[in-house]
């Protein structure tokens, strides 16, 4: 059994990381369109906060595709634990 690389183990993290970033994009859309009658000024903020998430997947989009693009071995494309819980 090899030991995954730096590399390696980003090209696992990175489209978990890509997935979660636009699930949290679409939430703040959703909650932007919710308060846009009863707090506009929220609702703007969060808008901004989607335009830098996208800007975030740009980068990781391009991080991914340099490093190589996901690992294709399925024994690795499970990987437990993400670093971030909610």
């Amino acid at each position: 059994m090899s030991q995954l690389s730096d590399l390696e183990k980003l090209r696992v993290m990175l489209p978990h990381w890509i997935e979660h970033n636009q699930g949290h994009g679409e939430e703040f859309a959703q909650w932007a369109r919710r308060l846009d009658g009863s707090d506009p000024e929220i609702a703007a903020l969060l808008r901004d906060a989607v335009g830098s998430l996208q800007k975030a997947q740009a980068a990781l989009d391009e991080a991914l595709a340099r490093a190589g693009g996901p690992m294709q071995d399925p024994h690795h494309g499970h990987h437990g634990h993400h670093g971030h819980h909610h």
